[in-house]
């Protein structure tokens, strides 16, 4: 034991080697660390005033170094220092001047602060990444926090929302509170500011049923942001899998953001919604041999992360950050599902978003269905019975995955963006795809037993446009990124529909609010699971900056200001939402049978028709200047039952799609499919209502505006079948 403050040598007890990381038990702590390479691990006690005491763990089982410490208790923060082989060309990278945060901790504080110690070579060296740096890290380091576990959860019980009902809105912690008038202004940015009634009313009253938060893992502050006097704001770049963000706490306490946390997610389920995580598990803050020496990299740098395989200097890099994790070591994997675990079982999360999926799953060139993490998750009892969302792409060879994940997975569609942007800007040959999608893309998840509930139907996410901006920028304008520009996306599949940026043409306002409904209705009412994106409901704007993760500023919050001015989209969202929650015929589990209305019409759940109501044939799939489609639902003959085994009876829709420069007149199907109609959605109109809509008569015409779309309810069944 070595001490470098004079203070009483603390008791040391064997402990054990299980579980990982630092465990109150109400009368002292066990601390755990996993190093394989390590030749002695020391255990540092950080006082208040930042003294140190060193405390040797001569205990070691399967490589995890332990010891119990009676007496200490939450609060106490602590590190550790790894002693081991300097030998970088061969992976190895132990390194005891540098105090490391433990892996496992439930929650850090301090800050990294840019010194020149954090780092294991010497940064002034003529050669990048070469030379060494003895210097000590402590004091320039974050430090890791000992927590109570102990949480009154009451009767608190997961929502488990049906797929089929789930309503996603991915949000920013910060983001979503921090310049909300009614929220105080200490609980701004805040997990407590999320928890404010204001929030979770405004979320319960737009209809949502699922909040995906954005990163809330520790995450590292770049140094190359801060240099730009920028901030990560997104928060991927984790490196502590287990904690809380510390930054989004009301309170400067240590440890105090897991119980703010815990009382979150508490809020959100008695108001009967779900909490998921956004989770970026395929690499670590670290980055490449140019990042600092926090954690992984000096405890046991082989085994935490993918290494050239011919030059274990460097490291493999899948995921663009600079590293990727080694999900092929069983203490990674172990790393993995045991945070995921933690997550549900002590802090009640209800389910992930995996960042970067297809790279946990990189045992060889491609995502490989058997791959070990996904068979572990299979297995999992906890794990598998939460929402789990893959992000089915990364930057390796064949980087782009969506529909090969495992039957438990859904996926985020790219493709369902993509054809729905392309369809509604006008491109040509888009029907096919289109109807393909607004059907749940039975062509990417059918084939392995999965439902349209595990495609994740989006317009927009964090990363891109805002809708708003998708419909006002033809390009993108990162400047405020200080990369000149040459980050985020270059191929939107946007449309700033006659000019570029802020307008006060009336007419591009105008042909901007409707496309802007007509992608929430596209959304709302396809078959699959829809995801909006924060502040898409009342125009949020990024003023073109299509990749904000380094914007924690007016850029990327929501202007909770624009609320009052963009009342109508709101109100309209809010009522598609309500119209997708009580018509089960927008929503359905399994995938649509149905073709052509024909001798065979009666049984069919959905029938494609030309404007003129005839049945889509080939060459109109196939019309490469094809813009519109009629889609006919038929709300008496889903097949599935309801969860008690009842047949469900819904009502009959025409949904009628006009992505053409010009008014079109829809013809209305004869009156053996219905003898009045009434319209429910149309984009035209600031709310989606006709003002005074008079009732539509069977094989009567309907127009159909330029870029629009229409919905009909049928409201007399068909002639002889007497009234409803």
């Amino acid at each position: 034991m070595t001490e470098t403050a004079k203070q009483p040598a603390p008791i040391v007890w064997p402990g054990s080697a299980y579980p990982l990381g630092s465990t109150f038990d109400g009368a002292g702590t066990n601390f755990a660390l996993f190093s394989e390479v390590a030749d002695a691990v020391e255990l540092c006690l950080i006082d208040d005033e930042g003294n140190e005491t060193r405390v040797a763990l001569e205990e070691v089982d399967n490589f995890v170094w332990h010891a119990y410490l009676p007496g200490v208790s939450p609060g106490q923060r602590y590190g550790y220092r790894v002693h081991g082989p300097w030998d970088p060309h061969n992976g190895k990278r132990c390194d005891p001047n540098k105090l490391l945060v433990d892996p496992y901790a439930r929650a850090f504080d301090g800050e990294f602060d840019q010194h020149s110690s954090l780092f294991s070579y010497d940064i002034h060296a003529d050669e990048p990444g070469t030379g060494r740096n003895e210097e000590d890290s402590l004091g320039h380091t974050m430090l890791s926090v000992v927590i109570n576990p102990f949480f009154d959860w009451g009767d608190d019980r997961p929502p488990r929302i049906p797929d089929e009902e789930t309503v996603i809105y991915e949000c920013h912690v910060k983001g979503m509170t921090q310049t909300h008038p009614d929220i105080p202004e200490q609980l701004r940015g805040t997990y407590a500011g999320m928890a404010h009634p204001v929030m979770v009313d405004y979320l319960k009253y737009l209809g949502v049923t699922t909040i995906e938060l954005l990163p809330v893992h520790q995450f590292l502050q770049d140094d190359r942001l801060r240099d730009l006097g920028l901030r990560n704001y997104w928060g991927y770049n984790t490196f502590g899998f287990f904690a809380p963000e510390n930054h989004y706490s009301s309170s400067d306490a240590p440890g105090d953001a897991v119980a703010e946390f815990k009382q979150l997610v508490r809020t959100y389920h008695e108001a009967g919604m779900e909490v998921i995580l956004d989770v970026v598990y395929n690499h670590t803050a670290e980055g490449n041999h140019m990042g600092p020496t926090i954690a992984f990299r000096g405890i046991d740098n082989e085994s935490y992360y993918r290494l050239v395989d011919d030059d274990k200097f460097h490291y493999m890099d899948y995921t663009g950050t600079g590293n990727s994790f080694n999900v092929r070591h069983p203490h990674s994997l172990q790393l993995i599902m045991d945070s995921l675990r933690y997550w549900v079982t002590d802090m009640h999360v209800d389910g992930f978003r995996f960042d970067l999926a297809s790279t946990l799953a990189r045992e060889f060139s491609d995502v490989d269905r058997l791959a070990t993490f996904f068979d572990l998750v299979q297995q999992d009892p906890v794990v598998s019975q939460v929402k789990l969302i893959a992000e089915p792409w990364d930057v390796g060879e064949g980087g782009y995955q969506v529909g090969n994940f495992p039957s438990l997975w859904s996926e985020w569609n790219g493709k369902y963006r993509d054809t729905m942007r392309d369809f509604w800007r006008g491109e040509d040959s888009t029907l096919g795809e289109f109807a393909s999608r607004l059907t749940g893309s039975s062509d990417l998840y059918q084939h392995n037993g999965r439902r349209p509930t595990h495609s994740i139907n989006f317009i927009t996410a964090h990363d891109g446009f805002t809708l708003n901006d998708l419909v006002s920028y033809n390009e993108k304008h990162n400047e405020a990124n200080g990369e000149d520009n040459r980050d985020g996306e270059s191929h939107n599949r946007s449309w700033n529909c006659g000019e570029e940026g802020e307008s006060d043409n009336p007419e591009v306002l105008e042909l901007r609010a409707r496309q802007r409904r007509n992608f929430l209705t596209t959304l709302l009412l396809s078959q699959g699971t829809p995801m909006l994106a924060h502040g898409d409901e009342i125009a949020r704007t990024q003023g073109g900056n299509n990749n904000v993760y380094c914007q924690d500023n007016e850029i990327a919050w929501m202007d909770w200001s624009q609320l009052e001015d963009a009342s109508e989209l709101h109100d309209f969202t809010r009522r598609l939402i309500k119209l997708r929650q009580e018509h089960p015929v927008f929503r359905r589990r399994r995938f649509l049978g149905g073709g052509a209305l024909g001798d065979e019409e009666h049984g069919r759940e959905i029938a494609w028709l030309t404007p003129d109501c005839t049945l889509m044939t080939d060459d109109d799939w196939n019309f490469a200047f094809g813009k519109s489609l009629m889609a006919y639902l038929d709300g008496e003959a889903i097949s599935e039952s309801d969860a008690r085994g009842q047949r469900i009876i819904d009502d009959t829709f025409l949904l009628m799609f006009n992505a053409h420069y010009e008014d079109i007149d829809f013809t209305i199907p004869a009156t053996k499919f219905g003898e009045e109609w009434e319209v429910v959605v149309d984009t035209t109109e600031p709310l989606g209502i006709r003002d005074d809509a008079e009732p539509v008569a069977a094989g009567s015409t309907i127009t159909v505006g330029q870029r629009s779309t229409v919905v009909l309810r049928r409201t007399q069944p068909p002639a002889g079948e007497g009234k409803q």
